[in-house]
């Protein structure tokens, strides 16, 4: 949006300097002028005596006539002077205060035209421009992190439903060049692919909506929703031969009570799938500590690196290379689970369990008591 043309920043800096130095020095000038005038009178009056003999050559005495024929040309010039000296003195002075500023303009220019990269890193000692610099580069930080996630996630999202997509063209182009080929078989294969395209599509969007927090805050219990968790995942721990224990203290707080659901399913869901191949555990416990909540879900399995794991949770990696089964998910579980969490303000830890397995940890703020 266009603003009129005016006066620069440095220019009105110089010009209420050079204004201030002009007050300030009129004032002073003005303070002289009166003390002098306290001391000297408008007419002065000699005694005929106090001339010299033969009554030629007196003394001279000035008057205020005189003293303002001497003083008033000497202040304009100094007035002059000063003007001349608060003009270029406060160019100068602004140009050099305002440079911090120019540096921070032309980053942002750059950040304007797609240049997340470049930093302002203003030396010196810590004032308000160094605080608008690094708050700056803070953001830019941020902005260069978020923007290459999402294109690493688009990345990877368009891979992802290139591949059922691809499948599909394959086993058509297959059917049309085998007419005797089973039907039937063709359309199971082809509900298979087209389900798990429709999973993750459905992830891909939920995802969004926690990206972007555009969900209603309520009052939830944690606890209520982690059991609820259980027994729904319960039939698929049976078939698994994994053992699913629960305990904990009720834990309010305040979220969407859907996505924090699908927070704690995600998280059920993944320590069944990614358990031993027999007699697995999970352990679903809650928490609840001054002004927080915890949510933390362990279960066993294989032994897991610390760099593995701080990679779980981003888009479309999984634990391990084994193939697919139809329970392990699209590669969004943690994912989802970590958009969740920073869209209700908490904070995500995983860490390796010392037997084996995986430790997940959310942690959220606690809801305030309600009114009764």
């Amino acid at each position: 949006m266009g603003r009129e043309p005016g006066l620069s920043v440095r220019l009105k800096l110089t010009l209420s300097y050079a204004g201030f130095l002009m007050v300030a020095s009129a004032l002073l000038l003005a303070v002289v002028w009166v003390f002098l005038l306290r001391y000297v009178p408008e007419v002065i009056y000699l005694p005929p005596e106090t001339g010299p003999p033969g009554g030629v050559g007196g003394p001279v005495v000035p008057n205020q006539s005189d003293l303002t024929r001497a003083f008033v040309p000497k202040a304009a010039m100094a007035l002059g002077f000063l003007l001349i000296f608060g003009l270029l003195g406060g160019w100068v002075l602004a140009g050099h205060m305002l440079a911090p500023l120019a540096r921070i303009t032309h980053a942002t220019r750059l950040a304007a035209n797609g240049s997340l990269s470049h930093r302002i890193h203003l030396e010196g000692r810590q004032d308000e421009f160094g605080e608008l610099a690094n708050a700056f580069d803070t953001m830019l930080a941020r902005l260069e992190a978020q923007v290459t996630e999402q294109q690493r996630f688009a990345a990877n999202a368009s891979h992802e439903l290139r591949t059922p997509l691809a499948i599909s063209q394959t086993l058509l182009d297959v059917a049309r060049n085998d007419p005797d080929r089973n039907t039937d078989e063709l359309v199971e294969r082809l509900r298979l692919v087209n389900a798990r395209a429709i999973d993750l599509t459905e992830a891909l969007l939920l995802l969004s909506r926690a990206n972007r927090r555009s969900f209603t805050r309520e009052h939830v219990d944690l606890s209520l929703i982690a059991e609820e968790a259980a027994e729904t995942l319960l039939p698929l721990a049976e078939k698994r031969g994994v053992t699913i224990e629960t305990s904990g203290d009720i834990t309010p707080t305040t979220g969407s009570r859907a996505l924090l659901r699908q927070l704690t399913t995600n998280l059920v869901h993944n320590a069944i799938v990614h358990n031993l191949p027999e007699q697995g555990t999970v352990w679903v416990t809650t928490s609840v500590y001054p002004g927080t909540v915890v949510l933390a879900v362990e279960n066993t399995g294989e032994m897991l690196t610390q760099e593995l794991v701080s990679t779980l949770a981003e888009p479309f990696r999984r634990g391990t290379e084994r193939i697919r089964t139809d329970h392990d998910g699209v590669g969004l579980g943690l994912a989802m689970v970590k958009s969740i969490t920073q869209a209700h303000d908490g904070t995500l830890t995983l860490a390796p369990r010392a037997a084996g397995g995986l430790s997940v940890r959310v942690q959220l703020p606690a809801a305030r008591p309600q009114a009764g």
